[in-house]
């Protein structure tokens, strides 16, 4: 519990931070109830399981995490992954999916995993978080409108045909009552914030309905029943090893979703609040917090930045503020429950719309598309359309794949060398290069994207040439196709009767070139020595004196 043990010993718990965190506590706890239950479900769940989640995770991931601040539970990002899988496989195989997630999350904290993810290039993460945030936007159109469409396939474009041709049979108190529920949510930050904007839009909406009682205006009671009092007992769901295999891959999904997003709000809570968190440790959090959540009825968690920003303005800054969260959960839905059956569909709808909007960070987008190289754009508009038009999962691999070579390709182009020239050399070689001998300097890393490179610039060297000195202090490092190419180059030159030395190589380097055993090859002892030194390898001596020869 590094967390709550460091705010303990900074005093975070003492009588003048308890009340700020409690009160920070109770105005996040109120700004989750809606969210939780919307996202509970736009994700094919019951409202219920929402809030079940915000409860766990809250507890958890604030008492095992290491961020001091950050607020978890259900968010947005996990929408369209949940929904899907909740379509192919239930409600039981969603949560063993989510518990799943769990414990791959918790594995890639145990192993140190956690700094691996800011190698995830941002038009990857913005150009998947916009595209999640279009389809969150498209799929609660039948809330938002009270629509009533056609059975459509499971692509996006089947399921927007499909709520576009199921526009024109709109209901109208249901869109009205969207419309108002929107406009409060978008307003009402502006005349206050001391009562969140959703449970504003909420409360108000649901008592308009129960005033002019439509019929035609679906609610949580019509569509679910209503919500349960009181806390679920533990339960493990049940679901066929067959079936666990199959859900394999939409736990790294939920995990590497949730890995991604949990480190990201920890990242800006620092910015907010002066802390710093260590990511193996969050992952950890986030893995226990997945782990309890499908036992007592919940869905995937990860750290939600809106809610954690909410709880840092109010004066949150311990673990206390996210405990007080889940407590005023238990508090709403023990004591509130039977009233959530009047909360329309399409207040949760309209709430959505504002979160899809936020998620999309448009402007973010337009500065992308506007600003970034070229590659950068195409890399942002290709994981924003896989996202949208095929899937999730093969939008971020494809995502990561193509940064990696457009990556690799930028730095095989940094690798440079260079054939040196008298004037380079004055101030090594005072007394200049013997003719038939070369230098060339290499600068950069030398790896298999800069292979190539290395062979082609050295095809041409002409034959006049007797001796060959690469200098290789700049090469910080070299793999093994490097090293081959280098091989290769080396039994040309012999083959030539081109003698070859290198010189100036970091420790980490000459050992490596004493493993491949091309100092052998090349009769060299040592890949460190001085220019100076090798040049006097390759140098006859004066009439009279012995040459100096490593071999």
């Amino acid at each position: 519990m590094i967390a709550a043990l460091e705010s303990w010993q900074a005093g975070l718990f003492h009588r003048r931070h308890l009340i700020r965190n409690v009160g920070a506590g109770l105005v996040v706890g109120v700004v989750a109830l809606p969210l939780a239950m919307a996202f509970a479900i736009a994700s094919g769940a019951r409202p219920e399981q929402g809030i079940y989640t915000g409860i766990v995770a809250g507890l958890l991931a604030a008492l095992f995490g290491s961020s001091r601040v950050s607020i978890s539970g259900p968010t947005g990002a996990f929408v369209v992954i949940l929904a899907g899988i909740t379509a192919q496989y239930g409600i039981d195989g969603l949560q063993v999916a989510s518990l799943m997630a769990g414990l791959i999350l918790l594995a890639m904290g145990l192993v140190k995993l956690g700094g691996i993810i800011r190698f995830i290039p941002t038009p990857v993460i913005t150009g998947f978080t916009a595209g999640i945030a279009v389809i969150i936007w498209v799929g609660e159109w039948k809330d938002f409108f009270g629509l009533h469409p056609a059975v459509a396939g499971r692509h996006f474009h089947e399921k927007l045909a499909a709520l576009i041709q199921a526009l024109p049979g709109l209901d109208l108190p249901t869109t009205m009552l969207s419309l108002a529920a929107l406009a409060i949510v978008v307003i009402a930050p502006r005349l206050t914030r001391r009562i969140p904007s959703p449970l504003i839009a909420m409360l108000a909406v649901t008592f308009a309905q129960a005033y002019w009682q439509f019929d035609s205006v679906a609610t949580i009671g019509s569509a679910f029943g209503g919500i349960p009092a009181g806390l679920p007992p533990a339960h493990l769901p049940q679901v066929g090893f067959a079936r666990m295999l199959e859900l394999i891959g939409p736990a790294f999904t939920i995990a590497m979703l949730g890995a991604i997003e949990s480190l990201l709000c920890a990242v800006v809570a620092d910015g907010m609040a002066g802390t710093r968190h260590d990511p193996n440790q969050e992952l950890v959090g986030q893995g226990v917090a997945n782990i309890v959540s499908p036992l007592f009825g919940g869905l995937a968690a990860t750290g939600a930045i809106a809610r954690t920003a909410t709880s840092i303005r109010n004066g949150g800054n311990s673990p206390l503020a996210s405990i007080v969260h889940a407590l005023v959960l238990i508090a709403i839905i023990v004591a509130l429950a039977p009233l959530a059956a009047n909360i329309p569909l399409a207040a949760l709808a309209a709430i959505l719309f504002v979160v899809a909007w936020n998620m999309s960070e448009a402007h973010h987008f337009g500065d992308l598309l506007r600003h970034a190289p070229i590659n950068d754009k195409a890399l942002l508009l290709i994981t924003f359309l896989l996202t949208v038009f095929a899937d999730l999962v093969i939008a971020v691999n494809v995502g990561v794949l193509l940064a990696a070579l457009l990556f690799m390709k930028r730095m095989s182009e940094t690798v440079r060398i260079e054939g040196e020239t008298p004037d380079s050399l004055a101030s090594l070689c005072p007394v200049g290069v013997p003719p038939g001998v070369q230098i060339y300097t290499i600068d950069g890393p030398l790896f298999f994207g800069a292979a190539a490179t290395f062979e082609r610039t050295l095809a041409g060297l002409h034959d006049q040439v007797e001796a060959v000195i690469f200098r290789l202090g700049r090469v910080p490092f070299a793999d093994a196709t490097a090293m081959h190419a280098l091989d290769d180059v080396v039994r040309h030159f012999q083959q030539r009767h081109i003698r070859v030395r290198v010189c100036e190589a970091n420790p980490r380097l000459a050992r490596k070139l004493g493993d491949f055993g091309l100092t052998a090859r090349i009769g060299q002892q040592d890949a460190a020595v001085s220019v100076l030194d090798a040049l006097a390898e390759v140098t006859p001596a004066p009439a009279g004196e012995p040459r100096a020869d490593a071999s």
